[in-house]
């Protein structure tokens, strides 16, 4: 008979099991690709505070995305390194420690959506109405997108986990790597029949929504380009809209699999797994791939290593 110990203010995290063989080349892998996400993300982020041919809505917004991945790998890395050390026995966190990564965790998550969905409505601007692009994309208008994706994250999340935070505890395991929602009322003895609706309803608006206005943003920008015969700006459209698409499919792809796996529970490992990368791969990638890509912050970079060279002289 299951030992039960309700409203317990200790709670257990699965973790990652990983052979002895395995445990070192693991922790390096994850601990060097935290390292860049840090030096990537930080480094994208005071470049276009530094330089203000930057103080561009596009990049403000790629900021966004900067801190996010910060954010989101900080909260999750540092916590599975250590747990990676220790016996499953000893993987302990408190409750509320608990509850906070799992806010952060999908903080991460639903931030993402609304801040690409954002930079896909400055790109529509950009492309499709080029000649009102400053008087649309002002910065009060800017402030007030952005709080809007930070604000829209903060409120569905927090209803997400309030209705976690309510059941009464009767189990201490969670079985997976770090908290989350389903990790935290799956320790409750009450029916979670309203957190599994909500939950599945936050999902689909969320995912509804952001691949809804992707396919109609994109669209219209197609159509736009299809029908100028302008190649310069047909040009620089691929060029930004094919950097904000890679990024997007990335995110989505990864998140994607996550919810695919959690279908097949013999697959708990691999879901794990997946689960790191969702966090660890986009905050690696974002930086570099908008990086490489854009011209502006290519030049942006040249002179910053070519004033450094000069400086020694």
């Amino acid at each position: 008979m299951e030992n039960y110990t309700y409203n317990s203010f200790t709670v257990q995290l699965e973790g990652l099991n990983v052979s002895k063989d395995s445990m070192y080349p693991v922790f390096l892998f994850f601990f060097f690709s935290y390292l860049i996400i840090l030096v990537a993300n930080a480094g994208i982020a005071v470049l276009v505070f530094m330089d203000k041919n930057l103080h561009q809505p596009m990049y403000l917004l790629l900021c966004n995305l900067s801190v996010n991945d910060i954010l989101g790998n900080s909260i999750l890395v540092p916590r599975l390194l250590l747990d990676m050390l220790k016996p499953p026995s000893e993987r302990l966190i408190s409750y509320y420690e608990c509850v906070f990564q799992a806010f952060t965790t999908h903080m991460f998550s639903t931030t993402a959506h609304t801040v690409l969905m954002i930079m896909a409505f400055d790109r529509y601007v950009a492309i499709c109405n080029p000649l009102r692009y400053a008087t649309i994309m002002t910065t009060n208008m800017l402030m007030k997108l952005t709080a809007a994706a930070w604000g829209v994250a903060i409120v569905l999340v927090g209803i997400l986990l309030g209705l976690t935070i309510r059941l009464n505890r009767c189990r201490t395991l969670i079985r997976s790597i770090y908290c989350n929602n389903a990790g935290l009322f799956k320790l409750s003895c009450d029916s979670v029949f309203i957190n599994n609706v909500y939950g599945l309803t936050f999902t689909v608006v969320l995912f509804t929504g952001s691949i809804g206005s992707m396919i109609v943003t994109y669209t219209k920008i197609t159509v736009v380009c299809l029908c100028s015969n302008n190649k310069s700006l047909n040009s620089k459209a691929l060029k930004t809209c094919s950097t904000h698409l890679v990024v997007y499919m990335i995110m989505l792809f990864s998140g994607m699999s996550i919810i695919t796996l959690h279908r097949f529970p013999q697959y708990s490992d691999s879901r794990k797994l997946v689960a790191i990368l969702y966090h660890i791969v986009p905050g690696i990638l974002n930086p570099i791939i908008y990086g490489l890509q854009s011209k502006e912050m290519r030049k942006c970079f040249s002179k910053l290593f070519e004033s450094k060279k000069v400086l020694p002289s």
